[in-house]
């Protein structure tokens, strides 16, 4: 079954670090591309998360974003770097012995020194893992609304796809009738030339004329084009592309046939045939 390339899906995780928020949004587009919007604590898995997305989504332009809200103040733990600090007051007390009688070091004034205090490691793997699993959620929730959308995409095509089978008989319908009347057409006009042509003669212009307004291939092709589209939207894969490629077609083939049209009702139909051709060609833009 074909999927739009249109939907958004938002999933969120409640842990002990805040509550986590995923969102991700799709639309059109030519090929895949990917924007990805992250807090600094899931930036060593962004190649991951890309890949989770490329791995489920074809086609479509793709938005996805982390929101990370923390329900209180950090909990992380100061850590006091002993090494610097001890190479720091060695130091003081050198500057003291060659300059008596200076002040006598502030503690808060050591503690605001550069790499004195950091803050303490935080165990980021269950975030991270949590942060991978929200993505897959939201990836599955969002192919299915592009699944559903692309049902009711797929049922507006097969009802096009019939409208176009009914032009295209009808025109068939026609064509003894549009060929017995261009050749009493032709004869008429031969009759009214003061030329007398051999039976031979007016036979090969006729069948040169003939040829020449044949719509048969031109029929046969739609025909061919819309059992083609039929059985692509009911297939399990990507299908945009080949469905763009059968609409280019599809209009080649009604161009033709409005062309060589010697017919008001095959140049009523030709127009019909296009104007549900762009219908569907509109659709098949958002399709993946």
């Amino acid at each position: 079954m074909i999927r739009s390339m249109t939907g958004f899906a938002r999933c969120e995780h409640k842990g002990p670090w805040g509550n986590l928020v995923c969102e991700v949004r799709t639309v059109n587009h030519r090929y895949l591309e990917v924007s990805l919007r992250l807090p600094d604590e899931l930036r060593s898995i962004e190649s991951e998360l890309r890949q989770l997305i490329a791995n489920v989504l074809r086609r479509g332009k793709a938005d996805a974003a982390f929101y990370l809200k923390s329900d209180s103040a950090p909990t992380a733990s100061l850590e006091l770097n002993d090494s610097l600090l001890s190479q720091l007051l060695r130091k003081v007390a050198e500057v003291q012995q060659h300059v008596p009688g200076t002040a006598p070091i502030n503690a808060l004034d050591l503690l605001r020194w550069p790499g004195i205090v950091r803050e303490g490691e935080r165990d980021t793997g269950p975030l991270l893992q949590v942060a991978q699993q929200l993505m897959q959620e939201a990836l599955t929730d969002l192919n299915g609304m592009r699944a559903r959308e692309g049902g009711r995409i797929r049922d507006l095509l097969a009802q096009r796809c019939s409208s176009l089978q009914i032009q295209v008989a009808a025109v068939k319908a026609r064509l003894p009738e549009i060929s017995t009347r261009m050749r009493a057409r032709i004869t008429e006009r031969l009759n009214s030339i003061s030329t007398t042509l051999p039976n031979e003669r007016l036979e090969q212009e006729l069948v040169l004329y003939a040829h020449k307004m044949d719509v048969d291939e031109e029929l046969d092709r739609l025909t061919g084009h819309i059992t083609e589209i039929a059985t692509i939207i009911d297939a399990n894969e990507p299908a945009g592309r080949r469905l763009d490629f059968l609409m280019q077609e599809l209009n080649r083939e009604a161009n033709t046939l409005s062309s060589k049209s010697q017919d008001l009702e095959t140049t009523r139909a030709a127009v019909e045939l296009k104007v549900i051709i762009e219908q569907m060609r509109e659709q098949v833009q958002n399709v993946e």
